[in-house]
């Protein structure tokens, strides 16, 4: 709304029912405006009131600090865990794009232990590993996977691959829940490290799908037909 207007409102210029008009109109306007500033001045209390929150709980032994350290070292002892395992499954592999990834994401894991030692140093916590049994059980079956299929074949290959995309997944689910946990703790540079991996972990997940569409599951697929055939 114009000066013009607001001097014609109160100079009397304006008509009777302009002026009501008018004045809704101011009203309306007014009534807006305060309500939009409501808002943003909650919206900032929200968050000042969350990080308050998160700084608290983050600075003292709280429940969930302390269940966040107990997952921290669960996930800790799956990442080492694939150091070693990575390697048998890198040696089992037939194709030689899937014999790289596994080579790549060796050196990206052995990464994402030394990200994991740095976050506990972070929370003045020391680097301890505690036997994660998903990760153990998903290895397990890997290696069940090398042991059930022939060597040199892409039916290994389409296993192996399976294989470690559970363990991507979980690694997924495990990194995306301890980052928000993090978060919430206030512990912004330990969410900040555990979203790096995180996304890692997605881009592994990736590259294996990409592989197998390209020609392992294909040529998994020819192989059955010629074991019929023969049959």
């Amino acid at each position: 709304m114009t000066n013009e207007v607001y001097k014609n409102i109160y100079t009397g210029r304006c008509a009777p029912a302009g002026i009501v008009a008018k004045w809704l109109a101011l009203l309306f306007y007014l009534s807006t405006k305060i309500n939009l500033m409501a808002t943003k001045t909650a919206n900032t209390n929200k968050k000042k009131s969350n990080a308050s929150m998160g700084n608290e709980a983050a600075q003292n032994d709280s429940r969930l600090k302390e269940f966040f350290i107990e997952e921290l070292k669960d996930i800790y002892w799956a990442e080492k865990h694939l150091v070693k395992t990575l390697p048998k499954m890198q040696k089992a592999a037939t194709a030689e794009e899937l014999r790289k990834a596994f080579a790549n994401h060796l050196e990206v894991t052995k990464t994402h232990v030394e990200r994991l030692e740095n976050a506990f140093s972070q929370l003045g916590e020391k680097a301890v590993a505690k036997k994660c049994e998903a990760m153990e059980g998903i290895t397990r079956e890997g290696e069940t996977i090398i042991e059930d299929t022939e060597e040199g074949t892409a039916t290994r290959d389409v296993g192996l691959i399976l294989a470690a995309q559970k363990a991507e997944h979980y690694e997924i689910s495990t990194y995306g829940g301890l980052a928000q946990l993090a978060t919430t703790l206030g512990l912004n540079d330990v969410a900040s490290l555990l979203q790096e991996t995180l996304q890692e972990e997605k881009d592994a997940d990736v590259k294996l799908t990409q592989i197998a569409e390209n020609d392992i599951n294909y040529e998994a697929a020819q192989e059955k037909e010629e074991e019929e055939e023969e049959e």
